[in-house]
């Protein structure tokens, strides 16, 4: 269970520094609904990756995943 959790968050953290490297910002809607009183939109929130962010979820990702690879396997042994 645990070989599979750490697999995950690695890749989880490689496709997100990914993403960060590809895109400049990222537009999100505001929570709840999307238009205010009286048909007004909501404020957008824009995202903005560090120069950083990238490199290091990816950089962390990979470290991740090779630590995922090296746990042992759980052993099933018959009573």
């Amino acid at each position: 269970m645990w070989r599979a959790l750490f697999l995950a968050l690695g890749i989880y953290c490689c496709v997100l520094g990914a993403e960060c490297l590809v895109i400049e910002k990222a537009t999100m809607p505001s929570r709840g609904e999307q238009r205010g009183m009286f048909g007004l939109a909501a404020p957008k929130r824009e995202l903005t990756p560090s120069d950083w962010a990238p490199w290091s979820l990816l950089s962390a990702g990979t470290v991740t995943i090779l630590y995922s690879f090296t746990l042992p396997q759980r052993l099933h042994k018959a009573p």
